[in-house]
C-alpha cells in the first residue's frame, strides 16, 4: 500500500463517522496480537490541555533516555503527525505499511459479517502496531473523544491522566457535564494512579470511580500546584510545589499561557509517579523535557516583520475562555484583529461570548475551517452584529486580509478550530524560518 492509497482508504472509512464503543477495536487488536500491551503507556484524557500534557510527557521521557511513542489527534497538516517516536513523525511509507497491515484484519472482520472499524480505530490500531514493531518503552496516548468508550481505552496504563472536564462533545458523552466526567473517568483502571486538574462535580465523579477501582487520585491544587514567577512572549518561568512529594523547584516553558501552569503541573506529577519505577526519570530530566516542549497552534506566538500574531486552536467554550484570559494577560493594551473559523457542531454562542466582549477594540475576519463540519462565516457574522466583520471564504485570502487589517499596531489572533489554525501555523512557521535565515 502507498501513502496515497492509505489516505484514500481512511477517507472511505470516514463515511462511518464517529462510533463510540470498544467491541470493534478489541477484535482488531486481538487480530494483531494486542501490540498495545507490549510497552508501558500513559493514557491522557480531558476537555483541554491533553495535547500539551502529552507532548510534555513525551519530551520528559525522551530526556530520561526512554524510547518513547506519542499518539495524538487530530493532526494539523499530515496524518503522520499523529504517530511519533522520540519526536519524529512516522514516515509516509511506514504509515502506509501499518495502515495496510491493519486493513487486512479490518477487511476480514467485514467479510465475516462484523461491523467495519472506523477511521479512528484503524489509525489507533496502526499506531499501537507501529510502537510495538519499533520497540518503544513508553507510549503516551491521547484519548480521541471522551474516554470510557474511546478506541484508545484498550491500553493498560501506568498512570491515567484527566486534565480537566468541561462541556465539549456533550451529545456523544451523556449530554451533561456529569456525563462527560463519567466518560473521562472511564479510563481509570484498578490500581492505576490518577492525576487530574478536574474540580467540582466532575472531580467528585473521578474520585468516586477511583475509589471503586481501589486507586489513588492526585489532584491539582490539593496534592500539587504551580505558580508563575515570570512571563513574557518569549516564555515563562514557573514553580512546582508538592508537599506530599517534598518538592519545590522552578522550571521554564517556551509554551505561553495561564493554562500551561496547570498542564505542566500535571505532566510533572505524572512523571514523578512514573519515576517510582524508573530511576532514569529525575527532576533534572523533567526540567529539561519541559524546557524543550513546543506545541504548534496552542497560544503560539509569531513576530513577523514587526507584526505580532497569536495562533490558538481553541475550539470549545473552555478553550476560548483560556484564550481570552491569555490575550488579556500578555497583550492587555493592544487592539485586536481576530481571524475566526468554527465548526458548526460547537457551542458557537458561548465561544463568542468568551472571545469578544462589548466595547472591545476588535475587528473580525470570518472564514471557514478546512472541514466538512465547518460553520459558514455568514452564520458567525449574524451572531456578531455589534462588531466590524469581514467575511472571506478562501483561507489564504482571509489570512491576507487579517494581516492587512492588523498591520504592526494591532495583535492578530487566529482561532476557533484546529482545522483552521493548523494550516496557518504551518505557513507562518515557514515564514518565520525564512525570516530567521535571512
Amino acid at each position: 500500500m502507498k501513502y496515497t492509497d492509505a489516505l484514500a482508504y481512511l477517507e472511505e472509512l470516514s463515511t462511518f463517522g464517529t462510533k463510540l464503543g470498544l467491541d470493534r477495536i478489541k477484535k482488531l487488536m486481538a487480530c494483531l496480537d494486542n501490540p498495545q500491551l507490549r510497552y508501558k503507556t500513559i493514557h491522557v484524557t480531558g476537555t483541554n490541555g491533553k495535547g500539551s500534557v502529552c507532548m510534555m510527557l513525551s519530551n520528559i521521557l525522551q530526556m530520561s533516555r526512554a524510547k518513547t511513542g506519542l499518539y495524538i489527534s487530530p493532526h494539523l497538516v499530515s496524518y503522520t503527525e499523529r504517530i511519533q517516536i522520540n519526536g519524529c513523525p512516522i514516515t509516509e511509507s511506514q504509515f502506509a505499511d501499518c495502515i495496510g497491515a491493519v486493513k487486512i484484519f479490518a477487511d476480514k472482520m467485514v467479510a465475516d459479517g462484523e461491523e467495519s472499524p472506523t477511521q479512528f480505530e484503524v489509525i489507533t490500531a496502526a499506531a499501537f502496531l507501529y510502537f510495538a514493531l519499533n520497540g518503544v518503552e513508553y507510549a503516551v496516548i491521547e484519548v480521541g473523544l471522551g474516554g470510557l468508550l474511546d478506541s484508545t481505552n484498550v491500553v493498560r496504563p501506568e498512570v491515567a491522566v484527566i486534565t480537566n472536564v468541561a462541556m465539549d462533545h456533550a451529545a456523544l458523552c451523556g449530554g451533561t457535564l456529569e456525563g462527560i466526567a463519567k466518560h473521562k473517568a472511564g479510563i481509570i483502571k484498578t490500581g492505576i494512579p490518577v492525576v487530574t486538574a478536574a474540580t467540582g462535580a466532575p472531580l467528585d465523579i473521578i474520585e468516586e470511580r477511583a475509589a471503586e477501582k481501589s486507586t489513588d487520585v492526585f489532584v491539582y491544587g490539593a496534592d500539587f500546584t504551580t505558580k508563575s514567577k515570570y512571563f513574557a512572549v518569549e516564555g515563562q518561568e514557573l514553580e512546582f510545589i508538592s508537599e506530599i512529594l517534598g518538592l519545590d523547584f522552578t522550571y521554564e516553558l517556551c509554551l505561553l499561557g495561564e493554562h500551561q501552569l496547570e498542564n505542566s503541573g500535571i505532566a510533572i506529577m505524572t512523571a514523578k509517579i512514573l519515576s517510582n519505577n524508573d530511576e532514569r526519570i529525575t527532576t533534572e530530566t523533567i526540567i529539561e523535557g519541559l524546557a524543550l516542549t513546543k506545541w504548534p497552534a496552542r497560544f503560539e506566538y509569531f513576530s513577523l516583520k514587526g507584526q505580532s500574531i497569536i495562533v490558538d486552536g481553541a475550539h470549545n467554550p473552555a478553550g476560548m475562555e483560556y484564550l481570552r484570559i491569555n490575550l488579556d494577560k500578555y497583550f492587555p493594551d493592544m487592539p485586536r484583529v481576530i481571524l475566526l473559523g468554527i465548526l458548526q457542531d460547537k457551542e458557537i454562542d458561548t465561544m463568542l461570548h468568551y472571545l469578544v466582549h462589548p466595547g472591545d477594540d476588535v475587528e473580525l475576519v470570518l472564514t471557514a475551517p478546512l472541514s466538512k463540519r465547518k460553520a459558514e462565516p455568514e452564520v458567525l457574522a449574524a451572531k456578531l452584529p455589534d462588531f466590524k466583520v469581514t467575511v472571506e471564504h478562501d483561507l489564504s485570502q482571509a489570512l491576507a486580509k487579517a494581516r492587512e487589517l492588523a498591520g504592526t499596531d494591532k495583535l492578530l489572533c487566529v482561532t476557533g478550530s484546529l482545522y483552521l489554525t493548523g494550516e496557518i501555523s504551518f505557513e507562518l512557521a515557514k515564514e518565520a524560518r525564512a525570516q530567521n535565515i535571512s
